[in-house]
């Protein structure tokens, strides 16, 4: 017999199991160990001279990322590999993913995506995609 804590609105949701994966993702119906899917999260900001992204990605190399760009399209590839084998009936939980995932990103058209540059540190990747020269703001003198 397996001891399991007892939640209301758990017991609420059971009757209607059209909302338990939601909430629980973990049931009898999904046992542990299943393959999921993951996707980076991103940041995008603005600064004076570039557009900024940052991914999260721990756990993924820079042999396995690949960062292109095809007509203003940014495309962010990946592949995280799993720590070490673990057989299945062994698990109790498991939420960490792994496999592989790509991202996308239409750039705006005032950037130079010849000059762009990424850098990998700590599970952090920043890719940083320098303004174009005639879009920047220029400080006019006045005589």
């Amino acid at each position: 017999m397996e001891l399991a804590r007892w939640t209301p609105i758990r017991e609420m949701l059971n009757r209607g199991r059209a909302f338990d994966s939601f909430f629980y993702p973990a049931t009898e119906r999904e046992p542990m160990g299943t393959t999921c899917g993951w996707s980076p999260v991103i940041d995008i900001y603005k600064d004076n001279d570039h557009l900024v992204i940052t991914a999260e990605i721990p756990g993924v190399e820079k042999k396995d990322i690949s960062v292109n760009v095809e007509d203003r399209v940014l495309t962010l590839k990946g592949n995280r590999a799993s720590e070490k084998e673990v057989k299945k009936e062994h698990y109790y939980r498991r939420e960490r993913c792994s496999g592989g995932f790509e991202r996308r990103f239409t750039l705006p058209a005032d950037v130079d995506a010849e000059n762009i540059e990424a850098n990998l540190k700590n599970g952090l990747l920043e890719i940083r995609i320098p303004k174009a020269e005639k879009h920047k703001a220029k400080k006019i003198t006045i005589h």
